[in-house]
């Protein structure tokens, strides 16, 4: 497992795919991530809320992304490639921009998640059909852990439906020896009037039917926790509401970060928004990093956790530009790939398709250093000097997209 190539208490203002592209592998402990839900709706913070300002648009269309991010997960990644072809057929181009854009974050996030970490997915229905297929394709269908229900009440809306007030989080592992600290929840009415509150110890017959349990003298710490959580929303007038559009609970991540990481692990949360999960990493004593897209996140993060007046807050380290990888050893000089790559690809430039001679092509990067490439050899490629200066800095991904427009 790699150390940290950054430092805690760091929010990156900006696209979190080059920020985890930059992050050593197997650093992280646990990742929470509450994306956008491809809802179709538009949110803002009120005017006068703390997180005034706050805005962005939860709609997808194939203009949002990098639609050649799709030809490269059919060539790194085919499960994911045909999840998305599926979603394509079945509901449309908008979910299937959507799931692009989620499918090559979600690779990332596996490669810099512990052996022992876990993830946990928020989301509503109106994509978790789509992402659990996703999460199977990235993470292995055997890496499926719960599909918690946060189970709420609100005010209600007139509809011909049964009340939707519920969302989904699904805990994906990448082992059996994952982080776990077994939550409890109070024990049902029925049982504490039957055996007082007090631990049971199972018993069984010779045909392995369960009887009656015997009683011990011990407390009962209560029944294991359920993958339904009755957890209300914020109220208006609660302490912690900043007025961010899709701000959750603190009790919500409170659970997420006892159950699955232990003081001092490492909590990464990718779209940190209102920064409701650094938070309660802050108060639980463990390390934490996160990235936004709007500025407002450092300035969120900064007074809430302000407000609870803990002595050793020093305020959060802020940065805009993505950390270097420092888990791959010393690699040599990046042009030193040429000869090499000249001859698998055939004195062919991946760009223009064409056959140049040696002396003509240039080593370029496939993802641009400044954008959280590196040197390893799997990011690099021959093009000819001219696909190579109209490429510039961009992805290469990025490239071919602008030269269809």
């Amino acid at each position: 497992m790699a150390v940290p190539n950054f430092k805690d208490k760091t929010v990156w203002v900006g696209d979190n795919l080059p920020v985890m592209r930059g992050m050593n592998s197997a650093c992280v402990d646990l990742i929470y991530l509450d994306p956008p839900f491809n809802s179709n709706q538009d949110y803002a913070a009120p005017i006068g809320s703390v997180a005034a300002g706050a805005a962005f648009k939860d709609t997808w269309t194939l203009s949002d992304v990098d639609v050649h991010e799709h030809g490269e997960l059919a060539d790194r990644h085919p499960a994911a490639y045909s999840v998305i072809e599926a979603a394509r057929v079945t509901h449309g181009k908008g979910m299937m921009s959507y799931l692009i854009m989620m499918a090559v974050r979600l690779m990332e996030m596996r490669r810099i998640l512990k052996p022992s970490g876990s993830l946990y997915l928020h989301c509503d229905t109106t994509a978790s059909h789509y992402l659990k297929l996703l999460l199977d394709a990235v993470f292995g269908k055997d890496n499926f852990r719960n599909e918690i229900i946060w189970s709420y009440r609100r005010w209600p809306a007139k509809q011909k439906n049964f009340q939707r007030m519920h969302d989904i989080v699904f805990r994906y592992a990448l082992s059996k020896d994952v982080t776990w600290n077994q939550l409890y929840e109070p024990l049902a009415a029925s049982t504490l009037k039957a055996d007082g509150g007090k631990k049971i110890i199972n018993v069984f017959d010779e045909s392995g039917r369960r009887k009656r349990g015997v009683k011990t003298g011990e407390d009962s710490p209560g029944a294991p926790m359920r993958d339904v959580w009755n957890i209300g929303v914020i109220a208006p007038t609660a302490k912690e509401r900043t007025g961010y559009p899709t701000q959750k609970p603190l009790a919500l991540l409170d659970r997420i970060i006892e159950a699955s990481s232990n003081e001092g692990d490492l909590v990464f949360d990718p779209f940190c928004g209102c920064a409701t999960t650094l938070v309660a990493a802050e108060l639980q004593d463990r390390r934490w990093i996160g990235c936004d897209l709007s500025p407002l996140a450092i300035k969120l993060v900064n007074e809430r956790i302000r407000s609870y007046q803990l002595p050793m807050w020093r305020g959060v380290n802020v940065l805009e530009t993505p950390p270097k990888r420092t888990d791959l050893g010393k690699l040599p000089n990046y042009r030193t790939h040429r000869h090499r790559l000249y001859g698998e690809q055939e004195g062919n430039c991946v760009g223009c398709g064409l056959h140049f001679p040696f002396n003509i092509m240039d080593v370029d990067h496939i993802v641009p250093k400044s954008r959280g490439g590196n040197d390893h050899p799997d990011n690099l490629q021959l093009l000819c000097s001219g696909c190579n200066r109209s490429k510039g800095s961009k992805t290469m991904a990025e490239w071919r997209a602008s030269q269809e427009r």
